[in-house]
């Protein structure tokens, strides 16, 4: 049964896959807007346009360029990039690493920040604290990533500039890496220097993505952990004598934690696609602010292979959370 359950999901993400990449060709080519007339020169003639056309695939049939352009992408080629001249798949492959570094590292702090406070709200009913607590996360649930990101550059790099503001690393100190996981391999390769420094440039776009996140993580599971607090289980091993915060991390917090794990695993799928503005915000080169650039210059084979990137990373991440919500909950193990 769950080794159906798998087969079902990973069905129905090829057929999101193919619905997303239909939907994506077809309304670049309804929107108005040319990527040709945005390279062509102002006095160029109707043979230069046509011949650029004819030169990216562009003058076909509909039907025509996207049966290239799908039979290309199944094979792993997107195409070239109209403004960048390069692959696509190496453009994305250059940009991804980025992009995941800074994700992850958002949802680490958003985990251990957004768990500790839930735990501590639990800790702390019924007090003024706890009410301090809801009070607080009520705004960090109201205000979104990129507020967060133009506050900190207002507090951190010009009230008090004590982080960089742009870019991943300092140029001097990019030079000597295997890959593009720059953060992973300077700590893996013991150059900790390089990794403060890597470290210092993502601690702004980080804590903007991360508060978001906290927030949602700190009102589910909170809200399970009040719920799970007055379960028998939890009663009588307070009868036994044990003590509050022993009950909310060995009792309460394993059966609390089935649901906050869905819904994070689904706010970080969000989470990804904030990094559109907030890279943009820091010149965060990763593929949030790539798209970006894509969408201004109109290039459509970039456009494309970032929309299937992101949906990919999308279904990706969902399945692998129901998988593991699955694995911790025997009942949807075995139903």
């Amino acid at each position: 049964m769950f080794l159906a359950v798998v087969l079902n999901r990973v069905a129905m993400a090829l057929l999101t896959l193919a619905g997303v990449a239909v939907v994506v060709f077809v309304l670049l080519r309804v929107v108005p807007g040319d990527p040709i007339s945005m390279m062509i020169s102002p006095g160029a003639s109707e043979a230069d346009i046509a011949a650029l056309k004819a030169h990216y695939g562009l003058d076909a049939p509909l039907l025509t360029q996207f049966w290239i352009w799908i039979k290309g992408a199944v094979a792993g080629d997107f195409g070239t990039s109209i403004t960048l001249h390069l692959y696509v798949t190496e453009v994305l492959a250059s940009r991804l690493p980025a992009t995941l570094e800074l994700a992850i590292a958002a949802l680490v702090v958003a985990v251990l920040l957004g768990g500790s406070v839930a735990i501590a709200g639990t800790l702390m009913r019924p007090t003024a604290g706890e009410t301090a607590i809801d009070g607080l996360n009520s705004i960090l649930l109201a205000v979104p990533d990129f507020i967060w990101a133009l506050a900190l550059v207002l507090l951190f790099a010009v009230a008090i500039p004590v982080l960089p503001l742009t870019g991943r690393i300092d140029p001097e100190l990019a030079e000597g890496f295997a890959t593009r996981f720059y953060l992973v391999e300077s700590v893996l390769t013991g150059r900790f220097a390089v990794a403060g420094n890597i470290v210092s440039h993502m601690a702004m776009p980080t804590i903007a993505l991360a508060l978001p996140l906290a927030a949602v993580i700190v009102r589910l599971l909170k809200q399970s952990l009040k719920e799970a607090m007055t379960q028998d289980y939890v009663l009588l091993a307070r009868i036994k004598g044990f003590r509050e915060l022993r009950l909310v991390l060995q009792e309460a917090l394993r059966n609390a934690i089935g649901p906050t794990l869905a819904l994070t695993g689904v706010q970080f799928t969000f989470l990804i696609g904030g990094t559109v503005i907030v890279e943009r915000i820091f010149s965060y080169p990763g593929i949030g602010n790539l798209a970006i650039d894509a969408v201004i210059n109109r290039d459509f084979p970039l456009i494309q292979g970032l929309v299937l990137l992101f949906g990919l990373i999308f279904i990706l991440i969902n399945i692998g959370v129901d998988l593991t919500v699955a694995t911790l909950n025997p009942r949807l193990r075995h139903g």
